[in-house]
């Protein structure tokens, strides 16, 4: 004799919310019942049975002697709850992103917050490539880290302070931007919109931020900085070979970069498992685009190890005797750097006191705090979470600038509080570029400095040098 159904109950909330990321959980567990319990009629086929069951249910002595009111169940056993129910069928069915979404934005000047570029940069940008963008490292629990690490302090608002007129600008390496929000270094733009980093570098024109060109870029360092009409700082991926590493060094100092950012987070690879999930997703044939097809960034940590015909910074070099690098670079590395260039020398991806306390001995010129956007390795700490040790590493006397997660202008004042010189932005600058272009980039860098100078209003600060840790509390 069959036993009595098994029900099962899962909420998609989540993963409609996040299609692109894989949540690990436990299977649910199904509600089973003896073999002499009576059996709940199958709702899921027989439309009739759901009333039999709320019927049931209402006629139960347990809620009775609950004391809980059974009305509202004897109304959905009547023709009103027909309606109910079947509007909560409809409701299952679109699934619960289409019920609790708003609409897509049709235009840029539509967008309320940054979030609302996502969805359409999502439709628009073939899947593979949205995977390379969203990916993190593992089950991608270090990008969810960094939006957390925002709730581990609260805003201490200050009240009857002047705020009609707020100043955010900041100085960096004698060069004054109105606002301390970066263009962070984002790889392979033209993956999404086929304007890539020239867009993106009109819009940092328009608006007047600090633009940081990725070495993997499908536009050069010298289009780039035509397209600012300014200087860009560039971001490095060392290469096997010393020779052609420096070459590269003295091609972006000659085309007017005043700094560069070497990437020290990247150098043992990283294990993409949405990337790779979300490239198998897709239909085209890859071969067309990529020699030896897909091709899967950021897990050798090498960037001269694949098809970079659609990279101009890293082709185009004389062919000189190899200076093969032996092993991963160490300390001995940034102190050749710094020998060879006349430009400011970066660190990108130093999270630890330590570091940041080495950094200096060596004669960096700033940090960034980063984790590469959740996607370096899987160590659950936010960047917000980083950056009070490695501000206190440095004993301030080197800029820091702090990136992953920011989404609002409360997550920058935030940052500033606990002692950032800057913050940079990555992926919400791509959806707006994803949705639309040079003016979808230009809205997000807008929309994320208006917020933070109301947020500097509402904290009764009118520059960036009156925000302090009196200003946040722990949460």
């Amino acid at each position: 004799m069959a036993g009595p159904p098994t029900y099962v109950l899962e909420c998609p909330t989540v993963r409609e919310r996040y299609p692109t990321h894989h949540y690990r959980t436990a299977r649910p567990r199904p509600l089973d019942f003896p073999g002499d319990a009576l059996p709940i009629p199958d709702m899921a086929t027989d439309p009739n049975s759901r009333r039999q069951f709320l019927a049931f249910l209402a006629g139960s002595p347990l809620l009775a002697a609950a004391g809980l009111d059974t009305d509202w169940l004897n109304t959905l056993t009547g023709s009103r709850g027909d309606a109910l129910l079947d509007a909560a069928d409809r409701v299952a069915t679109a699934g619960t992103h289409a019920v609790l979404q708003p609409p897509l934005i049709a235009n840029a000047a539509d967008a309320l917050d940054v979030f609302d570029f996502e969805a359409v940069a999502r439709q628009n940008i073939p899947v593979a490539h949205w995977g390379y963008l969203m990916t993190g490292t593992d089950d991608d629990g270090t990008i969810a880290a960094n939006r957390a690490g925002f709730d581990r302090w609260t805003l201490k608002p200050r009240r009857l302070i002047d705020v009609s007129r707020v100043d955010g600008s900041v100085s960096l390496f004698g060069a004054r931007y109105p606002s301390p929000i970066v263009v962070n270094p984002l790889g392979s733009q033209k993956a999404f919109h086929k304007d890539g980093e020239i867009a993106t570098a009109k819009a940092a024109r328009a608006k007047d931020h600090l633009m940081v060109l990725s070495t993997v870029a499908t536009t050069s360092i010298e289009d780039v900085i035509a397209a600012r009409s300014g200087p860009v700082w560039f971001q490095l991926y060392h290469q096997s070979d010393w020779s052609v590493t420096k070459q590269m060094v003295q091609r972006v100092e000659r085309a007017g970069a005043p700094a560069i950012a070497f990437t020290v987070d990247l150098l043992g690879g990283s294990n993409r498992e949405t990337m790779i999930r979300e490239a198998r997703r897709d239909t085209r044939d890859c071969k067309k685009c990529h020699l030896g097809g897909a091709p899967l960034p950021g897990v050798s940590g090498r960037v001269d190890d694949r098809d970079n015909r659609r990279k101009p910074n890293l082709v185009g070099y004389e062919k000189l005797p190899p200076q093969l690098e032996r092993g991963t670079p160490t300390w001995e590395f940034v102190d050749r750097l710094k020998q060879a260039t006349g430009m400011k020398v970066l660190l990108k991806g130093i999270v630890t006191e330590e570091d940041a306390a080495l950094a200096v001995e060596h004669g960096v010129d700033g940090l960034f705090v980063s984790n590469h956007g959740g996607r370096a390795e899987n160590s659950r700490r936010a960047t917000i979470v980083s950056l009070p040790e490695v501000v206190k590493g440095t004993g301030g006397r080197i800029p820091v600038i702090c990136d992953g997660g920011f989404r609002r202008g409360t997550d920058v004042f935030k940052a500033m509080a606990l002692g950032a010189t800057s913050v940079g932005i990555g992926r919400p600058y791509i959806w707006g570029l994803g949705a639309f272009g040079q003016e979808g980039v230009e809205a997000v860098l807008a929309i994320m400095r208006r917020e933070f100078e109301l947020t500097m209003k509402q904290s009764g600060a009118t520059t960036l040098s009156q925000i302090s840790a009196r200003h946040i509390a722990p949460a």
